[in-house]
């Protein structure tokens, strides 16, 4: 009810969107979550390359920091929170910051960046207080958002009509094989306003990569065990891929965006041992290997044979054409002046 009055208010105008001179694109979700953000963060900093220069700004969720921080390489998870981590580490071609207060993190940006072309907000469908030129909204194919409730019956951080502030609707984790009567009836679930484009992509990942750089690749040839730990809110395609790749798989579930402490990695690794085989690894995700980069693990973590499975996303048939265009046109034909 809350989160009703407030966005009433929103739409009544009694409180104000600011928008902004250069291209926002907000990309988030109704859930709690588990609706991959991230990956889909990463796609539109691959699309643009390095014609645009491009910022990600993020509240920075679990940080113990306040404020606005530009991130570096140099930074850690609890300065600035996984997921800005993760973006930071990855592209080398971007400016990664977070801030609690939205508006004030990208004044800043522009003033700090001139030839800033392209802001990215991370999780930010319910941060009213911005106008994005783009709002994207993410729903997962197993979990629609017009078949969930408002916590505390169901998931959503807000009522099924917020999604009518979204210009783009994507539902996410679809499978690799996607038939169009499938497709056609989420559609009609969804039922897309005119003005709002619906779009469907799906997850491929890569190969185990090791946390150790001298870790031998050769104990990933025919696998008998994998532990499996995560600290994400929907790990169930990755359950799915992962037991793909071995014979047996353990699962080991910490809660969204867990703060990893040695206890837990004592836990994982007694785990480990307890499997029969020698031929085993423990595998996480990208986002988890994030919270784990912190100087008291490292010694720790160097005599496992830990491996984290990198994700991408892509689009279903000509959705990737169209996605790809609409937001190459819109960012390209409203740089600002500088």
């Amino acid at each position: 009810m809350i989160m009703l009055v407030r966005n009433l208010l929103f739409d009544l105008k009694i409180l104000h969107s600011e928008k902004f001179k250069l291209p926002v694109i907000s990309v988030g979700n109704l859930s709690f979550g588990g609706t991959g953000k991230t990956p889909h963060i990463e796609y539109l900093i691959r699309l643009m390359g390095d014609g645009i220069l491009t910022a990600t700004l993020s509240r920075g969720y679990g940080r113990e920091s306040k404020g606005f921080i530009l991130a570096s390489r140099r930074s850690n998870v609890k300065y600035i929170g996984d997921e800005p981590l993760q973006f930071v580490k990855k592209f080398h071609n971007i400016k990664v910051a977070v801030d609690e207060k939205r508006v004030r993190g990208i004044h800043k940006l522009m003033d700090k960046f001139p030839d800033l072309g392209l802001v990215l907000l991370d999780d930010a469908f319910q941060h009213r207080w911005v106008k994005p030129a783009i709002s994207i909204l993410l729903t997962d194919y197993h979990n629609l958002f017009t078949e969930d409730h408002v916590a505390p019956s169901g998931r959503l951080r807000e009522f099924r009509s917020g999604a009518k502030r979204a210009d783009v609707i994507i539902v996410t984790k679809t499978p690799k094989v996607f038939s169009p009567i499938t497709r056609r009836r989420i559609q009609e679930d969804i039922k897309p306003r005119p003005s709002q484009q619906l779009f469907f992509s799906f997850i491929t990942y890569g190969n185990p990569v090791p946390v150790n750089e001298e870790q031998d690749l050769a104990v990933l040839q025919k696998l008998s065990y994998i532990l499996l730990f995560t600290g994400i809110a929907n790990d169930y395609p990755l359950q799915e891929e992962v037991r793909r790749r071995c014979s047996d798989l353990n699962i080991l579930k910490f809660p969204d965006h867990h703060q990893y402490e040695m206890k837990d990695l004592e836990n994982i690794r007694s785990r480990f041992e307890d499997l029969p085989s020698r031929k085993k690894i423990i595998l996480t995700t990208e986002k988890d290997m994030m919270r784990l980069k912190i100087p008291e693990f490292s010694n720790f973590l160097k005599n496992l044979p830990l491996f984290y499975l990198p994700i991408e996303i892509n689009f279903h048939e000509k959705d990737k054409q169209i996605f790809d265009k609409l937001i190459t046109d819109y960012v390209g034909q409203n740089q600002r002046n500088c």
